[in-house]
């Protein structure tokens, strides 16, 4: 009788210490009020490893980071190269003249462009799928604990659309055992990352995967603070200015901006932008948002506020 309750309770013990998650967690921050966003785009990730499984690993590296860039709220996620290309074949389908044609057909010249890019490689892959012990054995009854595990490795590239130019690059190690893991996330109501694969959500190669993206993401997040954002005045109406950012961007009633001209410097010889100046004429202030414009007073130098002229964050 009281070997069989010391063996419940090491049984209970045991599965009590199997669920508790693993240490490898990642946490990606909530973005902070007044946020601004970049729009991005991941390209499909190329399984250099050489690994071979139920699914492919590249894209289904690029399918999670899309699903958690978007989860995160810190960017606008746009479609990667093949979806953009399918809505560019719709657009061309629609000019052609072969279909209905209505208020929401596909428009040419409507495609959000991406500011940012990101692309990189699966350089490594590892999958031990062995039994590596670690039961229980209590009176001759064991309960056994598989060990099998997984390890990716992927080398990661921020790149600016604009110059072409590699803004941040890293190399990440995602680590998996079949014990499993949380990825903890903060800022919206879904409680933590799920795969969008599909094969991968219960392969041990499809956890260090999830792995590995999160910290990709936690890591892309950390370069916004070095990339300048900026804006342009659409309108100047009296006192009524409007900027081509929105809710969408994250602008919200009260933000401040700076607005001013920007002289680029060009080098003479390859006609590559070294660097660009701003002279500021004055300030403002958002005092109405929808999706895409706001609505803004000027705070000083209204008088010499134009259309075109760029605008920037306060620092």
């Amino acid at each position: 009788m009281k070997n069989s309750a010391l063996f419940a309770l090491s049984v209970s013990l045991f599965f009590l210490l199997q669920a508790v998650p693993a240490s490898t967690e990642t946490t990606i921050p909530a973005p902070p009020e007044g946020n601004l966003r970049y729009s991005i785009t991941v390209t499909k990730f190329k399984n250099e490893a050489g690994w071979a499984g139920k699914w492919n690993v590249g894209d289904g590296f690029a399918t999670i980071m899309t699903n958690l860039l978007h989860k995160s709220g810190w960017f606008i996620v746009l479609g990667d190269s093949e979806m953009r290309k399918a809505a560019m074949a719709e657009q061309d389908l629609v000019s052609s003249g072969r279909t209905a044609k209505g208020k929401k057909s596909a428009k040419t010249g409507r495609l959000t462009p991406a500011q940012l890019l990101v692309r990189g490689s699966i350089t490594h892959v590892q999958n031990d799928t062995g039994s590596g012990g670690g039961g229980l054995n209590f009176a001759g009854i064991s309960i056994g604990a598989s060990a099998g595990k997984a390890e990716i490795n992927t080398t990661i590239y921020l790149v600016d659309s604009e110059t072409g130019q590699v803004k941040a690059s890293t190399d990440i190690v995602g680590v998996s055992g079949k014990k499993g893991f949380t990825i903890g996330y903060h800022g919206s109501d879904l409680g933590g990352l799920t795969g969008g694969g599909g094969g991968q959500k219960k392969d041990n190669v499809g956890k260090a995967t999830e792995n590995a993206v999160a910290q990709a993401v936690q890591f892309l997040i950390q370069q916004l603070e070095n990339i300048p954002w900026e804006a342009s005045i659409l309108m100047v109406k009296n006192d009524k200015i409007i900027i081509n950012r929105g809710s969408r961007e994250g602008v919200s009633v009260g933000t401040t901006f700076k607005v001013g001209d920007i002289e680029e410097l060009v080098d003479p010889d390859t006609g590559e932008v070294l660097d660009s100046e701003m002279t500021q004429v004055g300030t403002i202030k958002v005092t109405k948002i929808k999706e895409k414009i706001a609505y803004c007073s000027a705070e000083s130098g209204l008088d010499d506020m134009k259309k075109g002229m760029s605008v920037f964050t306060i620092q």
